[in-house]
């Protein structure tokens, strides 16, 4: 058996993508012959999980794969490209290097001239002083030739500083582009992996094969894109990928999945939860102990967590599939696929909740026809002026009914007035404690806006616990009275708002309790 030199094409053809990971299948046709043979195939990615490295043929006579394996390795550095298709910066370096050369050459011809005109100065004052110590007086040609060979000293010594300085410049360019060469053109060794595989083919003939494995660096998250269009809402859902798994994904077949292969599955270990009796003193049996506490209303589905926290499917593993092959560069870089597009009825109400905040928000509520459930994820709030900001969608099942807040308007103002009075009335001397709170609410309008808008005001009652707490809402002092009080204590009031209009809005409970209550 031996390997074949060049490998065999192994492209990506499908891809299950998870939380923070993807299970890539690979296909391709091998032509085979009889008996036990060893081929190489790739490159795929050095990430890939061995363990997790599964091959079968499919072929219409019988084939065995009998042994399964990645082979890494470090691939040298390239080739340096041909002369003719050098970078610019190639061409830069070169030039430089061009012009240091010839910058040289220049010195040392200067050198050797500054040389000859000091030999030349010394022959000229030493034959001077021969001459004047002989008698001869040749003062007009003595000074003559000085000047001349101080002239040329000069003029030379000028030259060679101004070559000296711009050998310095270009040493310190070329260091830079040299450095900036070695960054952009040469590549450090790449760690490559390929797949062996031995086979064993009872006759010659082509046979498909399947390969799967997991690889890391690679996940996604769900994003949505809402555009309200009057009384219709347009939701389209998209897919946020993100890979660096070394090789890209072209034209594949994408299933995103929230099944979490990673998790543990063996049980929760069970810890001991001993309950004791104590009998109450006296004291205690005489009094009840109670507090104000704030609680969220509970809903179905998992608690939130803070964070970026994986996907949220409900507690149940969900597929979702695109519907056309898509191609994801290994860049890291975020990269959108759209899965599904509906539009539907939508109901726009102004809610506003002024303990929790002072804007009255547009919230639209409309049913999921997608078909899938519609997974936690950010979403883009457009609507017919344009993109209005982004908000949050929660988990909701198929049919289920969606809320999304379009932001707030800046027409409307609500001002909140709470105060609180103690008392003890009756023979038994029943502690009371009144609440009153005033909401003020105002439209400013632009002037010629016509027409009513209805804004809902939710404002919440306490919910007692306990019999000897009593909670009463004061339908005597309430002005208006709300049009409705739901269990978890929320009340509710429909305020028609005329275009420049205001309405103040009072609500009044009491909360009693008997004397033996303690800490109201």
């Amino acid at each position: 058996m031996s390997t074949a030199p060049n490998p065999i094409a192994l492209p990506v053809t499908a891809v299950t993508c998870l939380e923070d990971r993807a299970h890539v299948e690979r296909t391709t046709v091998l032509g085979l012959r009889a008996g036990v043979q060893r081929l190489r195939l790739g490159p795929v990615s050095a990430l890939a999980v061995d363990r997790t490295l599964h091959a079968e043929l499919t072929a219409e006579f019988r084939s065995t794969v009998l042994d399964v394996r990645i082979v890494r390795g470090w691939t040298p550095r390239g080739p340096l490209p041909s002369a003719d298709e050098d970078s610019a910066l190639r061409h830069r370096v070169h030039a430089l290097e061009e012009e240091r050369l010839t910058l040289g050459q220049r010195r040392d011809r200067l050198y050797a001239r500054l040389g000859l005109l000091d030999r030349l100065a010394a022959d000229l004052l030493r034959d001077i002083g021969e001459g004047a110590g002989s008698g001869e007086s040749e003062r007009t040609r003595w000074a003559r030739e000085l000047d001349r060979v101080d002239d040329e000293r000069g003029a030379h010594a000028e030259r060679l500083r101004v070559a000296e300085a711009r050998l310095t410049t270009l040493a310190a360019e070329l260091g830079e582009v040299q450095r900036a060469l070695h960054l952009s053109e040469e590549e450090p060794a790449e760690l490559v992996a390929h797949v062996e595989l031995t086979v064993e083919a009872a006759v010659a003939g082509p046979a498909e094969l399947r390969l799967s494995h997991l690889t890391p660096c690679a996940l996604w998250r769900p994003a949505y894109r809402a555009v309200l269009d009057g009384d219709s809402l347009t939701l389209e859902t998209d897919a946020v990928l993100w890979q660096r798994t070394g090789e890209d994904w072209s034209d594949v077949r994408l299933t995103l999945s929230t099944a979490r292969s990673a998790l543990a599955t063996d049980p929760p270990r069970l810890g001991e939860d001993r309950l004791t009796l104590v009998d109450r003193s006296a004291a205690e049996r005489r009094t009840v102990d109670v507090e104000l506490r704030e609680e969220e209303i509970g809903v179905l589905g998992p608690a939130a967590v803070l964070g970026l926290p994986g996907v949220d499917d409900g507690g149940e593993a969900r597929v979702l599939s695109s519907p056309a092959p898509v191609s994801v560069p290994g860049d890291g870089r975020a990269h959108r696929v759209p899965l599904s597009v509906f539009t539907t009825a939508a109901q726009s109400e102004y809610s506003c909740a002024p303990e929790v905040s002072p804007l009255v928000t547009q919230v639209v509520r409309f049913d999921n026809p997608s078909g899938h459930a519609l997974l936690a994820g950010p979403v883009d709030l457009v609507r017919g002026s344009g993109f209005s900001g982004r908000g949050t969608l929660d988990f909701t099942a198929p049919g289920a009914l969606v809320e999304l807040a379009f932001g707030s308007r800046d027409d409307h103002g609500v001002v909140r007035q709470a105060q609180e009075s103690r008392d003890t009335a009756g023979i038994m001397r029943r502690s009371v404690v009144t609440r009153t709170v005033r909401l003020h609410l105002s439209r400013f309008s632009a002037p010629g806006e016509r027409g009513d808008r209805v804004v809902v005001l939710r404002e919440r009652i306490p919910v007692s616990e306990v019999a000897a707490v009593e909670v009463r809402l004061r339908k005597d002092a309430c002005s208006p009275m709300p049009d409705a009080v739901d269990a978890e204590g929320i009340a509710r009031w429909d305020v028609v708002l005329p275009p420049g209009g205001r309405r103040t809005v009072t609500l009044v409970y009491e909360l009693s309790a008997s004397s033996e209550v303690a800490g109201l």
